[in-house]
This record gives structure tokens, C-alpha cells and sequence, in this order.
């Protein structure tokens, strides 16, 4: 795929047509909205900010969009989503996490329809999917990050009532204006002896029934209020909110891992897009002594060099890694090596960006800073880049065969 800081997509009619809507509406009617409303990044957003993004998205075909045509969406190809995805983290606009259901909508509640029944599927996820309610992902616990099998949360079976949750969820995105959650817990009576694999289960968990409290959750170092912690002390479920197979909630909850994976990688790659072009119109427009833009440097010719070599690197590997998937091949290994790539080269351009910003990079209140704020929890976040690393060094040990001469 050539590079360019504007993506076409002349190979696919559709996608193109889709795109350039998407931008229409994101650099138009939303980023009108914003204003009107004085969002800002920092801003504590509520329901009454998101509710009419979630309406009007859905009324232009793009919240949901990637679900089949049975739930209103329509049907892409994982490539398709990508470059959707990308736009939103292109576009800067403080909303765009609410355009296709990334924030509490149906891209926060995954692979999980296939496990719902009718009654979950009429009482919450149909619901999600037409923008009238929002759900959070309760998995992460302080103890329990990246080994999530550490988890504390405890669901007692209570009866054939139903079960009995308690235990502190922390990273809840979406948490603060979420109807219900999907918590994931731990079996009582499992995994407590030496040897034994514990079982674990997902829930629907309304946010406001008796033994559940929503609490502010840590503001991470983007500024955004967009977690909470989800509080459960003996808090009763309902069989009929069991996601799926009891013991088979990890199942449920990683199943999409992988594609997960990759998908987080456009949206920060389209961020990533938008700061080279932020730096590019600022090294054109910035004069040094004698007048002449800062481009004209050499040094600087150089930075600029390396960060669009970077970002094409990292683009043209993610969507390599999703067109196989796309064609139903295990992308697994290439999953890790995609999110590890290009967390770790985006952050090296906003560092460079940074830099090339000088003091109005260093500032709060200027895009450039907030974007390296942003790119950098993408070191961590969905998978650390040491647990990628741990990944693809146990495939190539273990799955990739050993050839001599």
C-alpha cells in the first residue's frame, strides 16, 4: 500500500464511500457538536454528552457498523473496520471513541453475541447495539493485570437463584455512564488447591443492583474520565444474566484476543497519522533564523524521514497481519509482533514530535502533548510490550519447527 497521510481506498468503492462519510462527519456535524458542548479531552463526560452521538451515529450507519446485517450493521471485513478505525484516531475529535461503539457500545462488548441468550440479547446487547444503553468490560483487577487468572472476584453459586459476586474491578472504560457490566469472576471452591486450574465465569451485572457501586476510577495519564472502578460485595446475579457456560467465562472473555489485538492497532495508528501531520504543518510554517520554515534544516528533514518510514512500517504490517485474517488464517504470532510494532513506533514518533514541537510540545492544552500522552499508554495497555515480546518468543520456541540444512 503506498504511503500517504490521507488514505484512499479506490481498490474498494464501498470502504472509500464509507470514509470519506466518516470524515464528513467527524470534521463537520461532530466536531460542531464538541464545540457547542466545550468538550475537551479532560472533560468529565456524562450521558447526556454521549447519548446523542450514539443516536446520530447510529442514524448514519456507523455505530455497529461491523456487526452482521441481522443487528442493523453491515457485515465488514476486519480490514474494512481497520480503516474506519483508523480515521476515528485520525480525526482528533474528543467523541470519536462514541462514532462506531468503541466507548460502552457494541465495539466494547465484543465476541459475546454468539454466547447471549434471547433474554440477554432483548434485556441488554440489543439494546447496546441501538445506542440505548452502555456497558463496560470488568476484567482487570489491581493484582490482576496481565496474569488475569490472579483475579480475587468470587462468584458463590446462590441457589438456583443465581450467584453471588464480590470483589473490586479496577480500568472499567466506559464505567462511568455504563448501564451494566461484563464481569468476569472466579468460581468458589476452584483453584484454591496446589495444582488445581481455577474456573471462571462471565456475568451481565446491572451497575445499579444491590451490592454494586460505581466509584471514580484512577484518571490515567491522558486526562480522560473515562474509568471506574466497579465495587461488588455480595452482590446477587441472576442465573439467567450466566454469559454463556458456567467455568467457561476466561473462554469468552480472551476469545477474541487476537483480533482484538490487532484492532486496537489502527485507532493508534491513525493518532499516530495525525501527529506527523501536525509536525509537517508545523515545520512548514515555523520559521528559524533567517526566515526559512524549520523543514528546510536538514536535522530536521531527517526526524520527519524517520517518523513517516516508521509509520508506514507499522500500518503496512497491521494490515497484512488483518487481510489474512480477513482470509480465516491464524494471525496469532503476527497479532503480538503487530501490537508490539506499532506501540513501539508510535511512541517514537510523538517522541520526535515532541521534540520537534520544543516548548509547545511540552505544554498541556497543545495536541502534540496530549497525543504522546496518549500513545504512550499504548505501551501498556491490552497486553504490555514485554507480554507481546513473551508471546512471540514462545511461538518461534515452540510452534515454528526447527529446519537444518
Amino acid at each position: 500500500m503506498p504511503f500517504t497521510l490521507h488514505p484512499a481506498y479506490d481498490h474498494d468503492p464501498r470502504l472509500a464511500e464509507l470514509v470519506e462519510r466518516l470524515r464528513t462527519y467527524l470534521d463537520g456535524e461532530l466536531a460542531d457538536y464538541e464545540r457547542e458542548r466545550g468538550l475537551t479531552r479532560e472533560s468529565r463526560l456524562t450521558r447526556a454528552d454521549l447519548e446523542p452521538v450514539w443516536r446520530r451515529s447510529r442514524e448514519l450507519g456507523f455505530y455497529g457498523i461491523h456487526l452482521p446485517e441481522e443487528y442493523g450493521g453491515q457485515n465488514l471485513s476486519f480490514s474494512q473496520l481497520a480503516a474506519l478505525k483508523e480515521e476515528i484516531g485520525a480525526s482528533g475529535r474528543v467523541l470519536s471513541h462514541s462514532v462506531l461503539g468503541d466507548m460502552g457500545g457494541p465495539l466494547r462488548a465484543g465476541d459475546i453475541l454468539k454466547h447471549a441468550t434471547q433474554h440477554q440479547l432483548d434485556t441488554y446487547l440489543l439494546p447496546l447495539i441501538r445506542g440505548e444503553r452502555a456497558c463496560c468490560f470488568s476484567l482487570t483487577e489491581t493484582d490482576a493485570g496481565s496474569d488475569v487468572r490472579s483475579m480475587r472476584t468470587v462468584a458463590v453459586r446462590d441457589g438456583d437463584d443465581g450467584y453471588r459476586l464480590t470483589g473490586h474491578k479496577v480500568f472499567s472504560s466506559a464505567g462511568p455512564f455504563a448501564d451494566f457490566a461484563i464481569v468476569v469472576a472466579r468460581m468458589a471452591g476452584t483453584g484454591e488447591r496446589e495444582g488445581e486450574k481455577p474456573e471462571f465465569s462471565a456475568f451481565l451485572v446491572d451497575l445499579d443492583s444491590p451490592g454494586c457501586r460505581v466509584e471514580d476510577g484512577a484518571t490515567p495519564m491522558s486526562g480522560e474520565h473515562i474509568e471506574s472502578d466497579i465495587v461488588l460485595d455480595d452482590c446477587h446475579v441472576p442465573a439467567a444474566n450466566l454469559l454463556g457456560e458456567e467455568g467457561k467465562g476466561m473462554r469468552i472473555a480472551l476469545g477474541r484476543v487476537t483480533t482484538n489485538r490487532l484492532l486496537h492497532c489502527p485507532t493508534v495508528l491513525g493518532a499516530t497519522r495525525r501527529a506527523l501531520a501536525l509536525t509537517l504543518d508545523r515545520t512548514r510554517n515555523r520559521k528559524v533564523a533567517g526566515g526559512q520554515p524549520l523543514l528546510k534544516l536538514q536535522a530536521i528533514q531527517h526526524k520527519i524521514a524517520d517518523m513517516a518510514t516508521g509509520l508506514y512500517a507499522a500500518r503496512s504490517m497491521t494490515y497484512d497481519a488483518l487481510a489474512a485474517l480477513d482470509e480465516g488464517r491464524e494471525v496469532h504470532n503476527e497479532a503480538f509482533m503487530c501490537k508490539l510494532f506499532v506501540a513501539e513506533s508510535s511512541f517514537r514518533i510523538l517522541d520526535e514530535a515532541v521534540q520537534i514541537f520544543g516548548k509547545e510540545g511540552l505544554t498541556q492544552g497543545n495536541e502534540i502533548e496530549f497525543l504522546f500522552r496518549k500513545i504512550r499508554m499504548f505501551r501498556v495497555l491490552t497486553g504490555t510490550s514485554e507480554i507481546q515480546r513473551n508471546g512471540i518468543a514462545k511461538f518461534l520456541a515452540f510452534a515454528e519447527p526447527a529446519r537444518t540444512a
